[in-house]
């Protein structure tokens, strides 16, 4: 194992331990020496490191917190139970435990839980020279010296200068010549999938962080920043199939957490899909006089579920993206309502030559019909849902596709029946 673990990079070895129990995983952890160790702790999940951390002695304990960032501490620090953060934060200098203290000060999901406040920090007045030293005697303790946050004598950011623009100056220019004032910023209270949103949109490797009074705390680092898009594109996605999202490894994770992740949607669906039965109990008289509209029921409630989850998908994803806002609303239910249209209308040429075959012109009429209006009406509600959750407050993807589904189908079903009346008098 010693010989695995030495060929392998440090993100490879920390996969594997997140597939492990925790006593296992702590096994593997202490085969590795020192700096690797601490390599491979910085590329598990908080949930995985809590898991090693736990079964590690004191003075082992307290080498792998103190080593760690501020801002990966205060994210560990997050999601552990009270008990073992008072234990992090007792095994910690006066200096670590103060800037980690200052990071949970800030509320769950903001910037501020996720920056790096060991910044280097130039003055606008220095010189080229007195700016490159300054980054060699303060760059050893910053997480990044790429971007360099520029301020004036009240801290407050001035703009931010490129360690390559430093470096290719003349010695004696002022480092206000270089600055560039335009920089995105955000303030440290702002959401942190905001603030990484920003950065990929903006092709950003560093996002200065300052405080209400515009003076720097921090930076937001692109290591960072794909984390946090990671995570809430992963819950995303969770929330979209109906589950709640889990932690740590899926390898790792137990059958029961699984389960329970999963059971409060499908408990909820089935009390959704009641609506269902309620509109076949109303239109039983339908049923009973032309019975091969039963025929086509799986067909359109099918069609109409997935044409809902189809838009419910893209809006969703379009609002995570900020390609859409809220205010879109109505602009968003009046695209997809034609795209339902195109779509209904192209499936409706097939059903109705299918249907002419096997049932006649009339039903098969009457299941065209509701195939464009079903497409239609699941379109324009599965896109306008999400923004209206956004509007309210709730997140977006908690209208997931099955629920979405789960509501097209009733209505796709009074759709139907209204139109069998209509077409063939009943």
């Amino acid at each position: 194992m010693q010989a695995w673990l030495a060929e392998h990079p440090p993100h490879v070895i920390a996969d594997e331990l997140a597939r492990q129990d925790a006593v296992t995983a702590v096994l593997l952890f202490r085969l590795l020496d020192k700096d690797r160790a601490l390599a491979v702790f910085e590329e598990l999940d908080p949930p995985d490191q809590q898991n090693v951390l736990s079964g590690l002695r004191d003075q082992a304990f307290r080498d792998v917190v103190e080593e760690m960032d501020p801002d990966d501490r205060a994210r560990l620090l997050g999601e552990a139970p009270a008990k073992f953060a008072q234990r992090v934060l007792a095994g910690l200098s006066a200096k670590e435990r103060a800037m980690t203290a200052a990071l949970l000060g800030y509320p769950q999901g903001a910037v501020g839980r996720y920056m790096s406040p060991e910044t280097v920090l130039l003055r606008r007045t220095a010189t080229v020279e007195q700016a490159l030293a300054r980054v060699r005697a303060r760059g050893a303790d910053a997480e990044t010296v790429y971007t360099l946050p520029v301020v004036d004598d009240q801290r407050r950011l001035a703009g931010v200068v490129a360690l390559r623009d430093l470096v290719l100056a003349d010695p004696d220019r002022p480092v206000s010549d270089l600055v560039d004032p335009e920089v995105p910023r955000v303030q440290a209270t702002d959401e942190a999938e905001a603030a990484a949103r920003l950065m990929q949109d903006a092709n950003l490797i560093d996002l200065p962080v300052v405080d209400s009074e515009d003076r720097v705390v921090g930076i937001l680092t692109i290591d960072d920043a794909i984390e946090i898009i990671s995570e809430a594109d992963t819950e995303d996605i969770a929330r979209q199939s109906a589950t709640t999202p889990w932690p740590g490894h899926y390898m790792s994770v137990s059958v029961a957490q699984l389960a329970r992740s999963r059971v409060v949607w499908l408990l909820l669906l089935i009390v959704a899909a009641t609506l269902t039965v309620n509109v076949l109990q109303v239109f039983e008289g339908e049923l009973h006089q032309v019975t091969a509209l039963a025929l086509f029921i799986p067909l359109l409630v099918g069609t109409g579920g997935n044409a809902g989850a189809q838009a419910a998908t893209a809006a969703v994803r379009a609002l995570a993206v900020g390609e859409v806002r809220t205010g879109d609303v109505l602009r968003v239910a009046w695209r997809e309502c034609r795209v339902g249209l195109l779509l209904g209308t192209m499936l409706a040429v097939v059903a109705l030559a299918i249907g002419s075959l096997l049932v006649g012109v009339d039903i098969a009429i009457t299941v065209a019909v509701s195939l464009v209006v079903i497409c239609a009406w699941a379109a324009m509600i599965g896109s306008t849902m999400p923004l209206l959750a956004r509007k309210l407050g709730i997140d977006p993807a908690v209208i997931s596709a099955p629920l979405v589904t789960t509501l097209v189908d009733a209505t796709g079903l009074i759709i139907y029946f209204l139109t069998a009346r209509v077409v063939l008098g009943l």
